[in-house]
């Protein structure tokens, strides 16, 4: 349960910064830059905060060979989707939406992947500490 609630936040994450429809940050920052440039600074900044925290987890946890890695597994899975007739990449917009799962799952991944090793080896990760 706690990985799904990881990929949900990091699906509304990169879903709220961009996507193919009107409902985003970058959207909404484009056409109210002028009129409300203070909010669009702090929405931006909320935005930055959860990438901030996303990406630093996932690189801490697996590094970016690790993302690279999940991200050409993910792709190939849509890749047999698309070669077995189950999803059409014709839409650029269904394409827009795939590219936003995809990341997400990444990004969920590196969040939950130091509770994953820790539950198959019983090994716990430890911070470094500089003194």
């Amino acid at each position: 349960m706690g990985f799904i609630i990881r990929w949900v936040f990091a699906l509304i994450l990169l879903a709220a910064t961009y996507n193919p429809t009107k409902w985003n940050y970058v959207s909404w920052s484009r056409a109210n830059a002028d009129t409300n440039l203070s909010i669009v600074v702090l929405l931006g900044l909320v935005l930055l905060v959860g990438y901030i925290v996303y990406l630093r987890a996932t690189l801490r946890s697996i590094g970016i060979f690790g993302m690279v890695l999940i991200l050409a597994l993910v792709g190939t899975v849509l890749w047999v989707l698309f070669d077995q007739g189950l999803i059409s990449l014709d839409d650029p917009s269904v394409n827009t939406w795939i590219a936003i799962f995809a990341l997400s799952v990444v990004l969920a991944i590196g969040l939950s992947w130091s509770i994953v090793r820790r539950r198959l080896s019983g090994q716990a990760d430890v911070d470094d500490i500089d003194e």
